[in-house]
């Protein structure tokens, strides 16, 4: 298993999903996933942990903005959330939640980089991030979806010293890397994507066989969105929960 005890920092680290209906969002994801869905404290609002083998592997709980669709956030690793906010604003991003304490666990905020795709910034304390990922049923990728490649690759490699190294084969596509390790992806969305889909932070999950995840998750009562489809890390599809919330599932060939 792939366990992680820490993340450097500039490493996405954590994914949660923000759901109108927690409860059924989590019968979905453990029939998709088997995880063991776990209720937090009361004072964590009804967040709640998602357990695979025992570890943390992501987060889900009540929707805070009603104006914004179900969505999975992607949280990176940082020494400071106050600091990694200042060189946000600084580079041409917003702040959405300023830093806050979230119990003994860590010190987070919710941030918009220069082109208005949404993430968090996680300081940790008690929580690291997942303790287990690139395994069936744990994140396994954290890729941005964008319009606007070049002010986006200026932005994270400004913010998280994110070095870009750009492939135009089989398609465009940009690897984030940190200390010579890929960190994150950048796609760029072309005609087949809407018209009216913004940039956005998307999520991947490892899974052992896609087309029969994809299967599992229209028995669940989810919907596909792009079918299995062969990509050079293995096979992958685009998935939507019952409630809204995309998530992309990949049966891994080489190691990401």
């Amino acid at each position: 298993m792939s366990e992680r005890t820490s993340y450097a920092p500039g490493t996405p680290s954590w994914v949660d999903l923000g759901t109108p209906d927690p409860a059924a969002a989590a019968a979905f994801y453990s029939g998709l996933f088997g995880w063991v869905i776990e209720q937090g404290p009361p004072e964590a609002g009804g967040y709640r942990m998602c357990m695979l083998h025992g570890k943390p592997v992501a987060g889900l709980g009540p929707q805070q903005d009603a104006s914004m669709p179900p969505w999975w956030t992607t949280y990176i690793s940082v020494r400071s959330a106050d600091e990694a906010v200042a060189a946000v604003t600084a580079d041409g991003g917003a702040v959405i939640v300023a830093p806050m304490d979230v119990m003994d666990v860590g010190r987070m905020a919710v941030v918009a980089d220069s082109c208005g795709a949404m993430f968090s910034v996680w300081e940790p304390r008690t929580h690291v991030g997942a303790g287990l990922v690139n395994e069936p049923g744990a994140l396994c990728w954290n890729e941005l979806a964008t319009r606007h490649p070049v002010e986006q690759v200026g932005f994270y490699t400004a913010v998280f010293d994110w070095e870009a190294v750009r492939s135009e084969a089989p398609m465009p596509y940009t690897e984030f890397r940190l200390h010579g390790n890929s960190v994150a992806g950048l796609m760029e969305m072309g005609d087949a994507f809407p018209p009216d889909m913004p940039d956005c932070w998307t999520v991947y999950f490892a899974v052992d066989d896609c087309d029969a995840s994809a299967a599992k998750v229209a028995e669940l009562g989810g919907t596909v969105m792009v079918p299995p489809t062969d990509v050079p890390p293995g096979r992958f599809a685009v998935c939507q929960d019952p409630q809204g919330a995309v998530f992309q599932i990949l049966a891994l060939t080489e190691e990401m």
